[in-house]
């Protein structure tokens, strides 16, 4: 039983979506080439002859399908179309819109290929031989939309029959997430799984497959009642109905309508049809009632009229717009990720257990501001309303993969096992295009971590990114702020014992404030600052952490989450101020696809002049070289090497690099030029020939603060692009300032380059 996954309190009409799926390119998936295809030698590679290099290969050895091939990442959603979401029998070629969008969740949530297999066989015989056959061309077989009983025995058989995984997600989907957030309710509840009563309305596929699950959970079987169309399952009821799936559930008991069942019972288990409860029927049910109602499109019983009738009750749905939504988005693309990357000859129980154990288990922590920021703000903590991940909680890639994986060297199913570390460390690649970038940063602030002093100590999302920081050793965090409230914060967040220990110093409470007071006066009593303004601002947090890094009390200094740029920025300059012959300037990285940017000067100087470009130019190609990335600068401008004489721009911009040529003719620069001649080969052969760039620019160096900070955020909003930054260049200590409402990713990737920054050699950019 699939769940819905687009949220139901906003209505979708039908010319809308018929508009969504034949808009442009009809449906929703394309296959795109991995490799390089625009030479003639990039096609003799990729089909004849070179192509049958690999070929003579697995021909020897046909494990090696999974290193020349996409094998290896390459799922089948195979449907008849027999029992689609919600619409029941409707064929296969009705129901490839559904594989499709099947297709495009693995791709999203855990960047696995799918090819969508609708197949015109409702005999069990003849599916199975299409779904055998196949075999070489997938790394798994996802079964999708196939109706009870059949489903049943397609799934055992090729099971049987094949050396890959084979995974009917209608069943297990919904038991493994269901089973996950049954672990977390009956805590909550104060239950025990062993002793709760449970009846379950519906026998089919997913409702089976649900309660086994269960079962394997720690549910005892004699305490199930399960209910189908024709009423409870009986002893004495006969063959009516009946089948071998069913024969299990079948009860000596006095109950024989759904309402009798339920009376007393602490759990009820929904996979049937709309409707099919009434308040008046889970009134009689025990002490904070388990409520899952996990029909499709429409829950058995409203989620309010549950609440209403008993606030009690912990209830769950297959509706986003209730809280605890079960929704098997939450399991499949990382059962699949889990199995394939181990390369996983099928996905046993223990599997499947390790997958509802992780999810439950992520459920308890606390959850970031990225999953607040994609529900429209909405807070979420463990509890009645929350016993389940959000769909969008990226963490859970990190972790049920590494869970599956683990569960199938464990059990001896894994063809290819991996060493943990290594594997978590490559789903964050996967994961995060920011992460693999950051991945030289992190590794050098491991090596050698440092003091780094955070404003804003009391924000709940520092303490996020301090416990991050602390676990993951990227540095040592000192908070800065009002001890009791960061004290409270700390409680609040449940980090008590991830953040023991740490370091809060309240800077007005400050053995040194007064003479931090006196050395800032020293300062800056000739830029106006009088005696009572200079303890003013040592009171704020910016100008003391500040002072601790100019007094190297700390190593580092990272503020402005709850700033603007210019209050954040002013203290850095007036107490740490630039390096002798640099500017100050921020940079942000942009990241696309497998490549990124070095966007410069996104914060600082509103028109900059020719010798600012050329010091921010420089810096920032030094910034690169620390990524481990060569430099190639191009200075911006509407005007390509003098094609438009009017206006000072590009005379500017001419001027600013024939100035940064000068000073270090090493590096590969050159402009003015236009966007494209940067970054577009064709256009550079074409238009500028004697382009010294040996190819696409990745330092963009902007003509004016409106440029720059313009063109990073349409990339970043509407182009889909990771940002790093913004780094502060030039600076002569290790200080930086966030975004305002920077997330925790955002503070943990800024505080690591912070204190890599603060180790000195060649990351003085």
């Amino acid at each position: 039983m699939a769940t819905s996954f687009t949220p139901m309190s906003k209505k979708v009409r039908k010319e809308d979506a018929l508009e969504y799926h034949s808009k442009g390119r009809p449906g929703k998936i394309e296959v795109i080439p991995t490799k390089p295809t625009a030479t003639a030698r990039d096609l003799a590679l990729a089909y004849t002859p070179g192509v049958a290099e690999p070929c003579l290969e697995i021909a020897r050895d046909p494990d090696l399908s999974y290193l020349y091939t996409s094998r290896g990442n390459l799922v089948g959603v195979v449907s008849n179309g027999t029992a689609v979401l919600g619409l029941g029998d409707i064929g296969p070629y009705a129901g490839k819109p559904v594989m499709e969008g099947k297709g495009v969740l693995f791709k999203k949530f855990a960047d696995i290929d799918v090819f969508d297999i609708n197949v015109d066989a409702k005999e069990v015989d003849a599916f199975c031989a299409v779904v055998k056959a196949l075999e070489p061309t997938f790394g798994g077989i996802n079964l999708e939309d196939i109706k009870a009983p059949e489903c049943f025995i397609i799934e055992k058989r090729l099971q049987e029959q094949m050396n890959i995984p084979v995974f009917h997600d209608d069943q297990h989907g919904t038991a493994i997430i269901s089973g996950a957030a049954m672990l977390n309710a009956v805590e909550l509840a104060g239950k025990k799984l062993e002793q709760v009563r449970v009846v379950v309305s519906g026998a089919g596929a997913a409702a089976i497959a649900c309660i086994n699950f269960w079962i394997r959970l720690g549910v005892k079987l004699e305490n199930v009642v399960m209910v189908d169309t024709k009423g409870v399952l009986y002893e004495g009821r006969g063959e009516s109905g009946m089948n071998e799936w069913k024969k299990p559930f079948v009860r000596d008991t006095k109950a024989r309508t759904l309402a009798d069942a339920l009376v007393g019972a602490d759990v009820f288990l929904g996979a049937s049809v709309k409707g099919l409860v009434t308040p008046k029927m889970i009134m009689p049910m025990a002490k904070n009632p388990i409520i899952f109602a996990l029909a499709n499109p429409d829950p058995e019983i409203d989620y309010t009229d549950a609440k209403t009738a008993r606030p009690d009750a912990i209830v769950a749905t297959g509706r986003s717009d209730f809280p605890n939504q079960v929704n098997n988005v939450l399991g499949f693309p990382f059962i699949f990720r889990g199995a394939l990357d181990v390369r996983a000859r099928r996905i046993n129980e223990d599997m499947k257990l390790a997958a509802a154990r992780a999810l439950a288990a992520l459920a308890r922590e606390d959850v970031p501001d990225a999953v607040s920021h994609a529900y429209g703000g909405e807070r979420f903590k463990y509890g009645p309303d929350y016993i389940i991940p959000k769909p969008f909680d990226s963490r859970v890639l990190m972790w049920v993969a590494p869970a599956v994986a683990k569960a199938a060297m464990d059990t001896g199913v894994a063809r290819a096992p991996v060493e943990m570390g290594e594997y978590r460390e490559r789903l964050h690649r996967m994961q995060s295009r920011r992460y693999q970038v950051m991945s030289t940063v992190f590794a050098r602030a491991k090596a050698q971590p440092r003091r780094i002093a955070f404003n804003d100590g009391e924000h709940p999302r520092v303490l996020q990114a301090a416990r991050i920081l602390k676990e993951e050793g990227l540095c040592e965090p000192v908070l800065l702020g009002n001890a009791e409230l960061i004290a409270r914060g700390i409680v609040e967040a449940r980090l008590e014992d991830e953040l023991q220990g740490i370091t809060i110093i309240d800077p007005t409470r400050h053995a040194n404030f007064e003479r931090y007071t006196q050395e800032y006066l020293a300062l800056e009593q000739r830029h106006g600052i009088t005696a009572e303004q200079a303890v003013v601002n040592m009171a704020r947090r910016n100008y003391f952490g500040s002072m601790l890094v100019r007094d190297q009390a700390v190593d580092g200094f990272v503020n402005g989450l709850t700033q603007s740029y210019p209050e954040a920025v002013r203290p850095l300059l007036e107490v740490i101020g630039t390096r002798e012959g640099r500017r100050a300037g921020g940079v942000y990285i942009m990241v696309q696809r497998d490549e990124f940017k070095f966007f410069a000067d996104c914060t600082m100087n509103p028109v900059p002049s020719p010798e600012y470009l050329a010091d921010i130019a420089i810096a920032t190609a030094d910034l690169a070289r620390s990524f481990d990335v060569t430099p190639r600068i191009a200075f911006l401008s509407y005007s390509n090497f003098g094609s438009a004489s009017g206006g000072p721009s590009p005379a500017r911009m001419r001027a600013a690099m024939e100035l940064a040529h000068a000073r270090r003719p090493e590096l590969e620069m050159d402009g003015e030029m236009q966007v494209d001649t940067a970054l577009v080969e064709e256009e550079r052969r074409s238009r500028a020939p004697f382009c010294r760039l040996t190819g696409d620019a990745n330092v963009l160096i902007f003509p004016s603060l409106d440029a720059a900070n313009t063109a990073y955020k349409v990339l970043w909003r509407f182009g889909g692009a990771e940002v790093i930054g913004p780094l502060l260049l030039g600076m002569n200590q290790a200080v930086n300032v966030l975004q305002n409402n920077a997330s925790v990713q955002d503070i943990v990737n800024l505080a690591a380059v912070t204190s890599v920054r603060s180790q000195g050699g060649e990351f003085l950019f």
